[in-house]
């Protein structure tokens, strides 16, 4: 008996294949020059908004969710034909590979109904507010206080290290909702609305000149409780189901 690995695709691969390949050499164009980070991010929108547009971003989502509920083959056979095009990457990848898993894992049907497609078009950028000045790679260590409303929570704290927050409408964010809970409890996982009164992001400008990376300010935030992603309390598990993907995610369809 052979112990070769056959690794020829069979027709229904080769197909979708040949689909994604078609798509990309008629869609695809030479990304220009930029004279900003601002404008290079403006057209990174049009361009992803194209993809969902043809289902072509987040593909192993569920179709109801604007997905093609694409398997583990396809989503690796769309990701070489889109490297072999030299397309540039959804500038909402914070949404398309953390948020979106997230949602789909811990959010309910309504979260998920009000957030998804924007995600997948680009009409609504996401951020990941979850480092702070003194949690980052010791992220139980955060210090983000909630505090319960009426009918929702308070959010006093700082962020750092941001990514689009400029830029973002939504954030992902964890907090301490119960400061005497031991450390990996009493956090919960919030939807911030970035307009929200409240909020300052400041620019951390690199050596480039340019502002990819923020501090997030946030000077007592409303957020509804209808915006808590998963329970109450629980919300290191959900951000495991994030980092999960954080540290898995190579490319975002």
């Amino acid at each position: 008996m052979s112990d070769a690995v056959n690794l020829t695709l069979g027709a229904d691969e080769e197909r979708f294949r040949e689909e994604a390949r078609a798509w990309l050499d008629a869609h695809v164009e030479p990304t220009p020059e930029f004279d900003s980070f601002d404008e290079e991010f403006a057209w990174g929108r049009r361009w992803q908004a194209r993809l969902a547009e043809d289902r072509w971003v987040g593909i192993h989502w569920p179709v109801e969710y604007g997905g093609r509920a694409a398997t583990p083959l396809q989503v690796a056979i769309f990701n070489m034909e889109y490297a072999r095009s030299r397309a540039p990457q959804p500038v909402n990848r914070t949404g398309v590979n953390l948020v979106g898993p997230t949602l789909l894992t811990h959010g309910d049907d309504a979260q998920r109904r009000r957030w998804l497609p924007g995600i997948l078009s680009a009409d609504e950028i996401w951020c990941q507010l979850f480092s702070e000045p003194g949690a980052g790679s010791d992220l139980a260590g955060l210090s983000t206080r909630a505090t319960p409303a009426d009918d929702g929570w308070v959010l006093d704290g700082q962020k750092v290290w941001t990514s689009y927050a400029q830029h973002s409408r939504w954030g992902i964010a964890l907090v301490r909702s119960d400061p005497d809970a031991p450390r990996h409890h009493g956090i919960s996982c919030m939807a911030v609305d970035m307009q929200s009164p409240g909020i300052e992001v400041r620019p951390l400008v690199t050596m480039t000149g340019e502002a990819e990376f923020n501090e997030v300010f946030l000077d007592e935030v409303f957020v509804p409780g209808d915006q808590v992603i998963g329970e109450v309390h629980a919300g290191w598990s959900v951000a495991n189901t994030t980092l999960a993907h954080e540290r898995g995610t190579t490319f975002p369809f």
